[in-house]
């Protein structure tokens, strides 16, 4: 019975993983058979009615649509705008006036300020972002998604001013500030060789690392050091944060004083061929050339909950709206305001006008933007009407409940991997916390373990689980101009998630 209950369970992943990597299925379509399998179990095995299916995909698609979707086209809208106006010519050129070495600009971007948005925003902009600048300034799409995939796994804990954490705190009881504190204690390996696999991704092996081991310990340590002091001490809302702008602080620093020295050509932006660029900007036009950004970083930072006075009043424009209608429903919630996207969108539409761009040419390009995704769309939309058919079905929970039972003692060692099913399936570290959270403290106090390690266990594991996830991978294709090949992605990525799956279940084995 626990074998049928595990494989049933699992059957909308299989498929998914047989599509996506063994018949090359485009992303859009593959998930949208995933709904048919998933709903097909929830039928006839688990013997959810109809409506409670159909409500279910309702669910999903409204979740994906608002706020996945949204950020997603708010992203790609920022990126074709600063395109649209010439501005990533001159961005471009004052990130190569820092370094023309495309793995310490990797760094600089993909690292520092991904992880400096995935603390802000969450919600897939760490990926989208960088993926959008770093491609512009010619890097491989393909190794760039990847390598940025690896990077987004470990602050995804504290992601969105550390709603993850505070989440499962609410959701299980536990102090915030414990959980915080064995969240970066169970992380800190991965997230200590996650600027190393950045480098080996990115620049295409161990090769890559000839003559940026300093630089890329450097990269690793500004951040970790104060993620880690922030959580371990003062709490989740800060970690991603302050670690990020230390690490870019001082990966700039660093970059500066190495200009001179000689980058191998297959690493210089640009190509073999390419002149260094002077840089005639004065301060002016380098702030009209980065003004979206600069408007994303101070509406997402004043908005958000390091000032309440203005996150309070914004935040009570919100819905809770009742869309499924099965057992154990709970009211879904729309923030209507307050969310990445608009800030997002708003920042592109007032950094456009500062660029020059008329009303009209905004209003083009945004519109064209929605068109060149609908099957990123569809995609996202596909992934959580799936999840949300597992997740009110108990597919997940049969799936996680088979886990404990067959692994007993040993449990430590695989309890990342229930975080790593949440993620794969819902796409959220925050949704995976409150999914699987209750669970791993219950499984906890049955092993006598801490209930707060096994809980940081499932962050970490939820993290792992994003580098996979179908949504998250749509996202990443959409922002680097690959959709349709969301299949190269998984089987590129597929091997560094069961590396850290193992990894991580070992730190969680060992120190348990």
């Amino acid at each position: 019975m626990l074998i049928v209950k595990f494989i049933l369970g699992l059957i909308p992943i299989i498929w998914l993983i047989i599509a996506l990597t063994g018949l090359k299925m485009p992303g859009y379509k593959a998930c949208g058979i995933a709904i048919a399998f998933a709903a097909a179990v929830a039928l006839f095995y688990k013997h959810l009615p109809p409506i409670s299916v159909a409500t279910a995909i309702l669910e999903g698609v409204c979740s994906a649509l608002w706020p996945i979707i949204l950020v997603i086209i708010a992203a790609l809208f920022v990126y074709a705008l600063t395109l649209e106006t010439g501005a990533m010519d001159q961005i471009r050129a004052m990130l190569s006036s820092v370094s023309r070495d495309k793995r310490i600009l990797g760094l600089i971007i993909g690292w520092g300020f991904g992880c400096f948005m995935e603390g802000m925003a969450g919600f897939g902009t760490a990926v989208a972002i960088p993926a959008s600048i770093l491609v512009t300034l010619d890097f491989d799409p393909l190794t760039t998604v990847l390598a940025l995939l690896i990077v987004n796994t470990t602050p995804t804990a504290f992601g969105s001013v550390g709603v993850p954490t505070t989440s499962v705190a609410a959701t299980t009881g536990l102090s915030v500030n414990a959980l915080s504190a064995s969240t970066v204690q169970i992380q800190l390996l991965l997230l200590s060789i996650s600027p190393i696999l950045f480098i080996i991704v990115l620049g295409g092996g161990l090769k890559a690392l000839k003559g940026m081991i300093p630089f890329t310990l450097i990269a690793s340590a500004s951040f970790v050091i104060p993620n880690y002091i922030i959580g371990a001490f003062i709490g989740p809302e800060l970690p991603d944060i302050i670690g990020s702008i230390c690490s870019m602080i001082i990966m700039i620093l660093v970059a500066l004083r190495m200009k001179d020295k000689e980058v191998p050509e297959e690493y210089l932006v640009g190509g073999k061929d390419a002149k260094p660029q002077k840089l005639n900007l004065d301060l002016n036009s380098a702030l009209r050339a980065w003004s979206p950004f600069i408007l994303i970083f101070v509406l997402l930072l004043v908005t958000s909950k390091l000032f309440p006075f203005i996150n309070t009043p914004l935040s009570a424009f919100s819905s809770k709206v009742n869309l499924y209608v099965g057992e154990g429903a709970t009211p879904t919630s729309f923030s209507w305001i307050n969310t990445p996207g608009i800030w997002i969108i708003l920042s592109g539409i007032i950094g456009g006008l500062i660029q020059g761009a008329s009303i009209g040419k905004i209003f083009r390009v945004f519109t064209a933007t929605i068109r060149r995704n609908v099957k990123t769309i569809l995609t996202v939309c596909a992934v959580l009407s799936t999840a949300k058919i597992m997740v009110h079905s108990g597919m997940t929970t049969d799936v996680a409940d088979v886990l404990v039972a067959v692994t007993g003692r040993f449990y430590p060692l695989f309890s990342p991997l229930v975080g790593v099913l949440g993620a794969f399936v819902t796409g959220s570290g925050t949704s995976t916390g409150v999914l699987f959270g209750p669970l791993q403290a219950a499984s906890a106090a049955q092993l006598g373990l801490p209930a707060e390690w096994l809980c940081a266990a499932n962050a970490m594991g939820a993290g792992i689980g994003k580098m996979i996830a179908p949504s998250n991978i749509a996202l990443a294709t959409a922002a680097a101009g690959l959709p349709g090949r969301e299949n190269e992605i998984l089987g590129g990525i597929f091997k560094f998630c069961i590396l850290y799956a193992v990894l991580g279940g070992i730190v969680c084995f060992v120190f348990a």
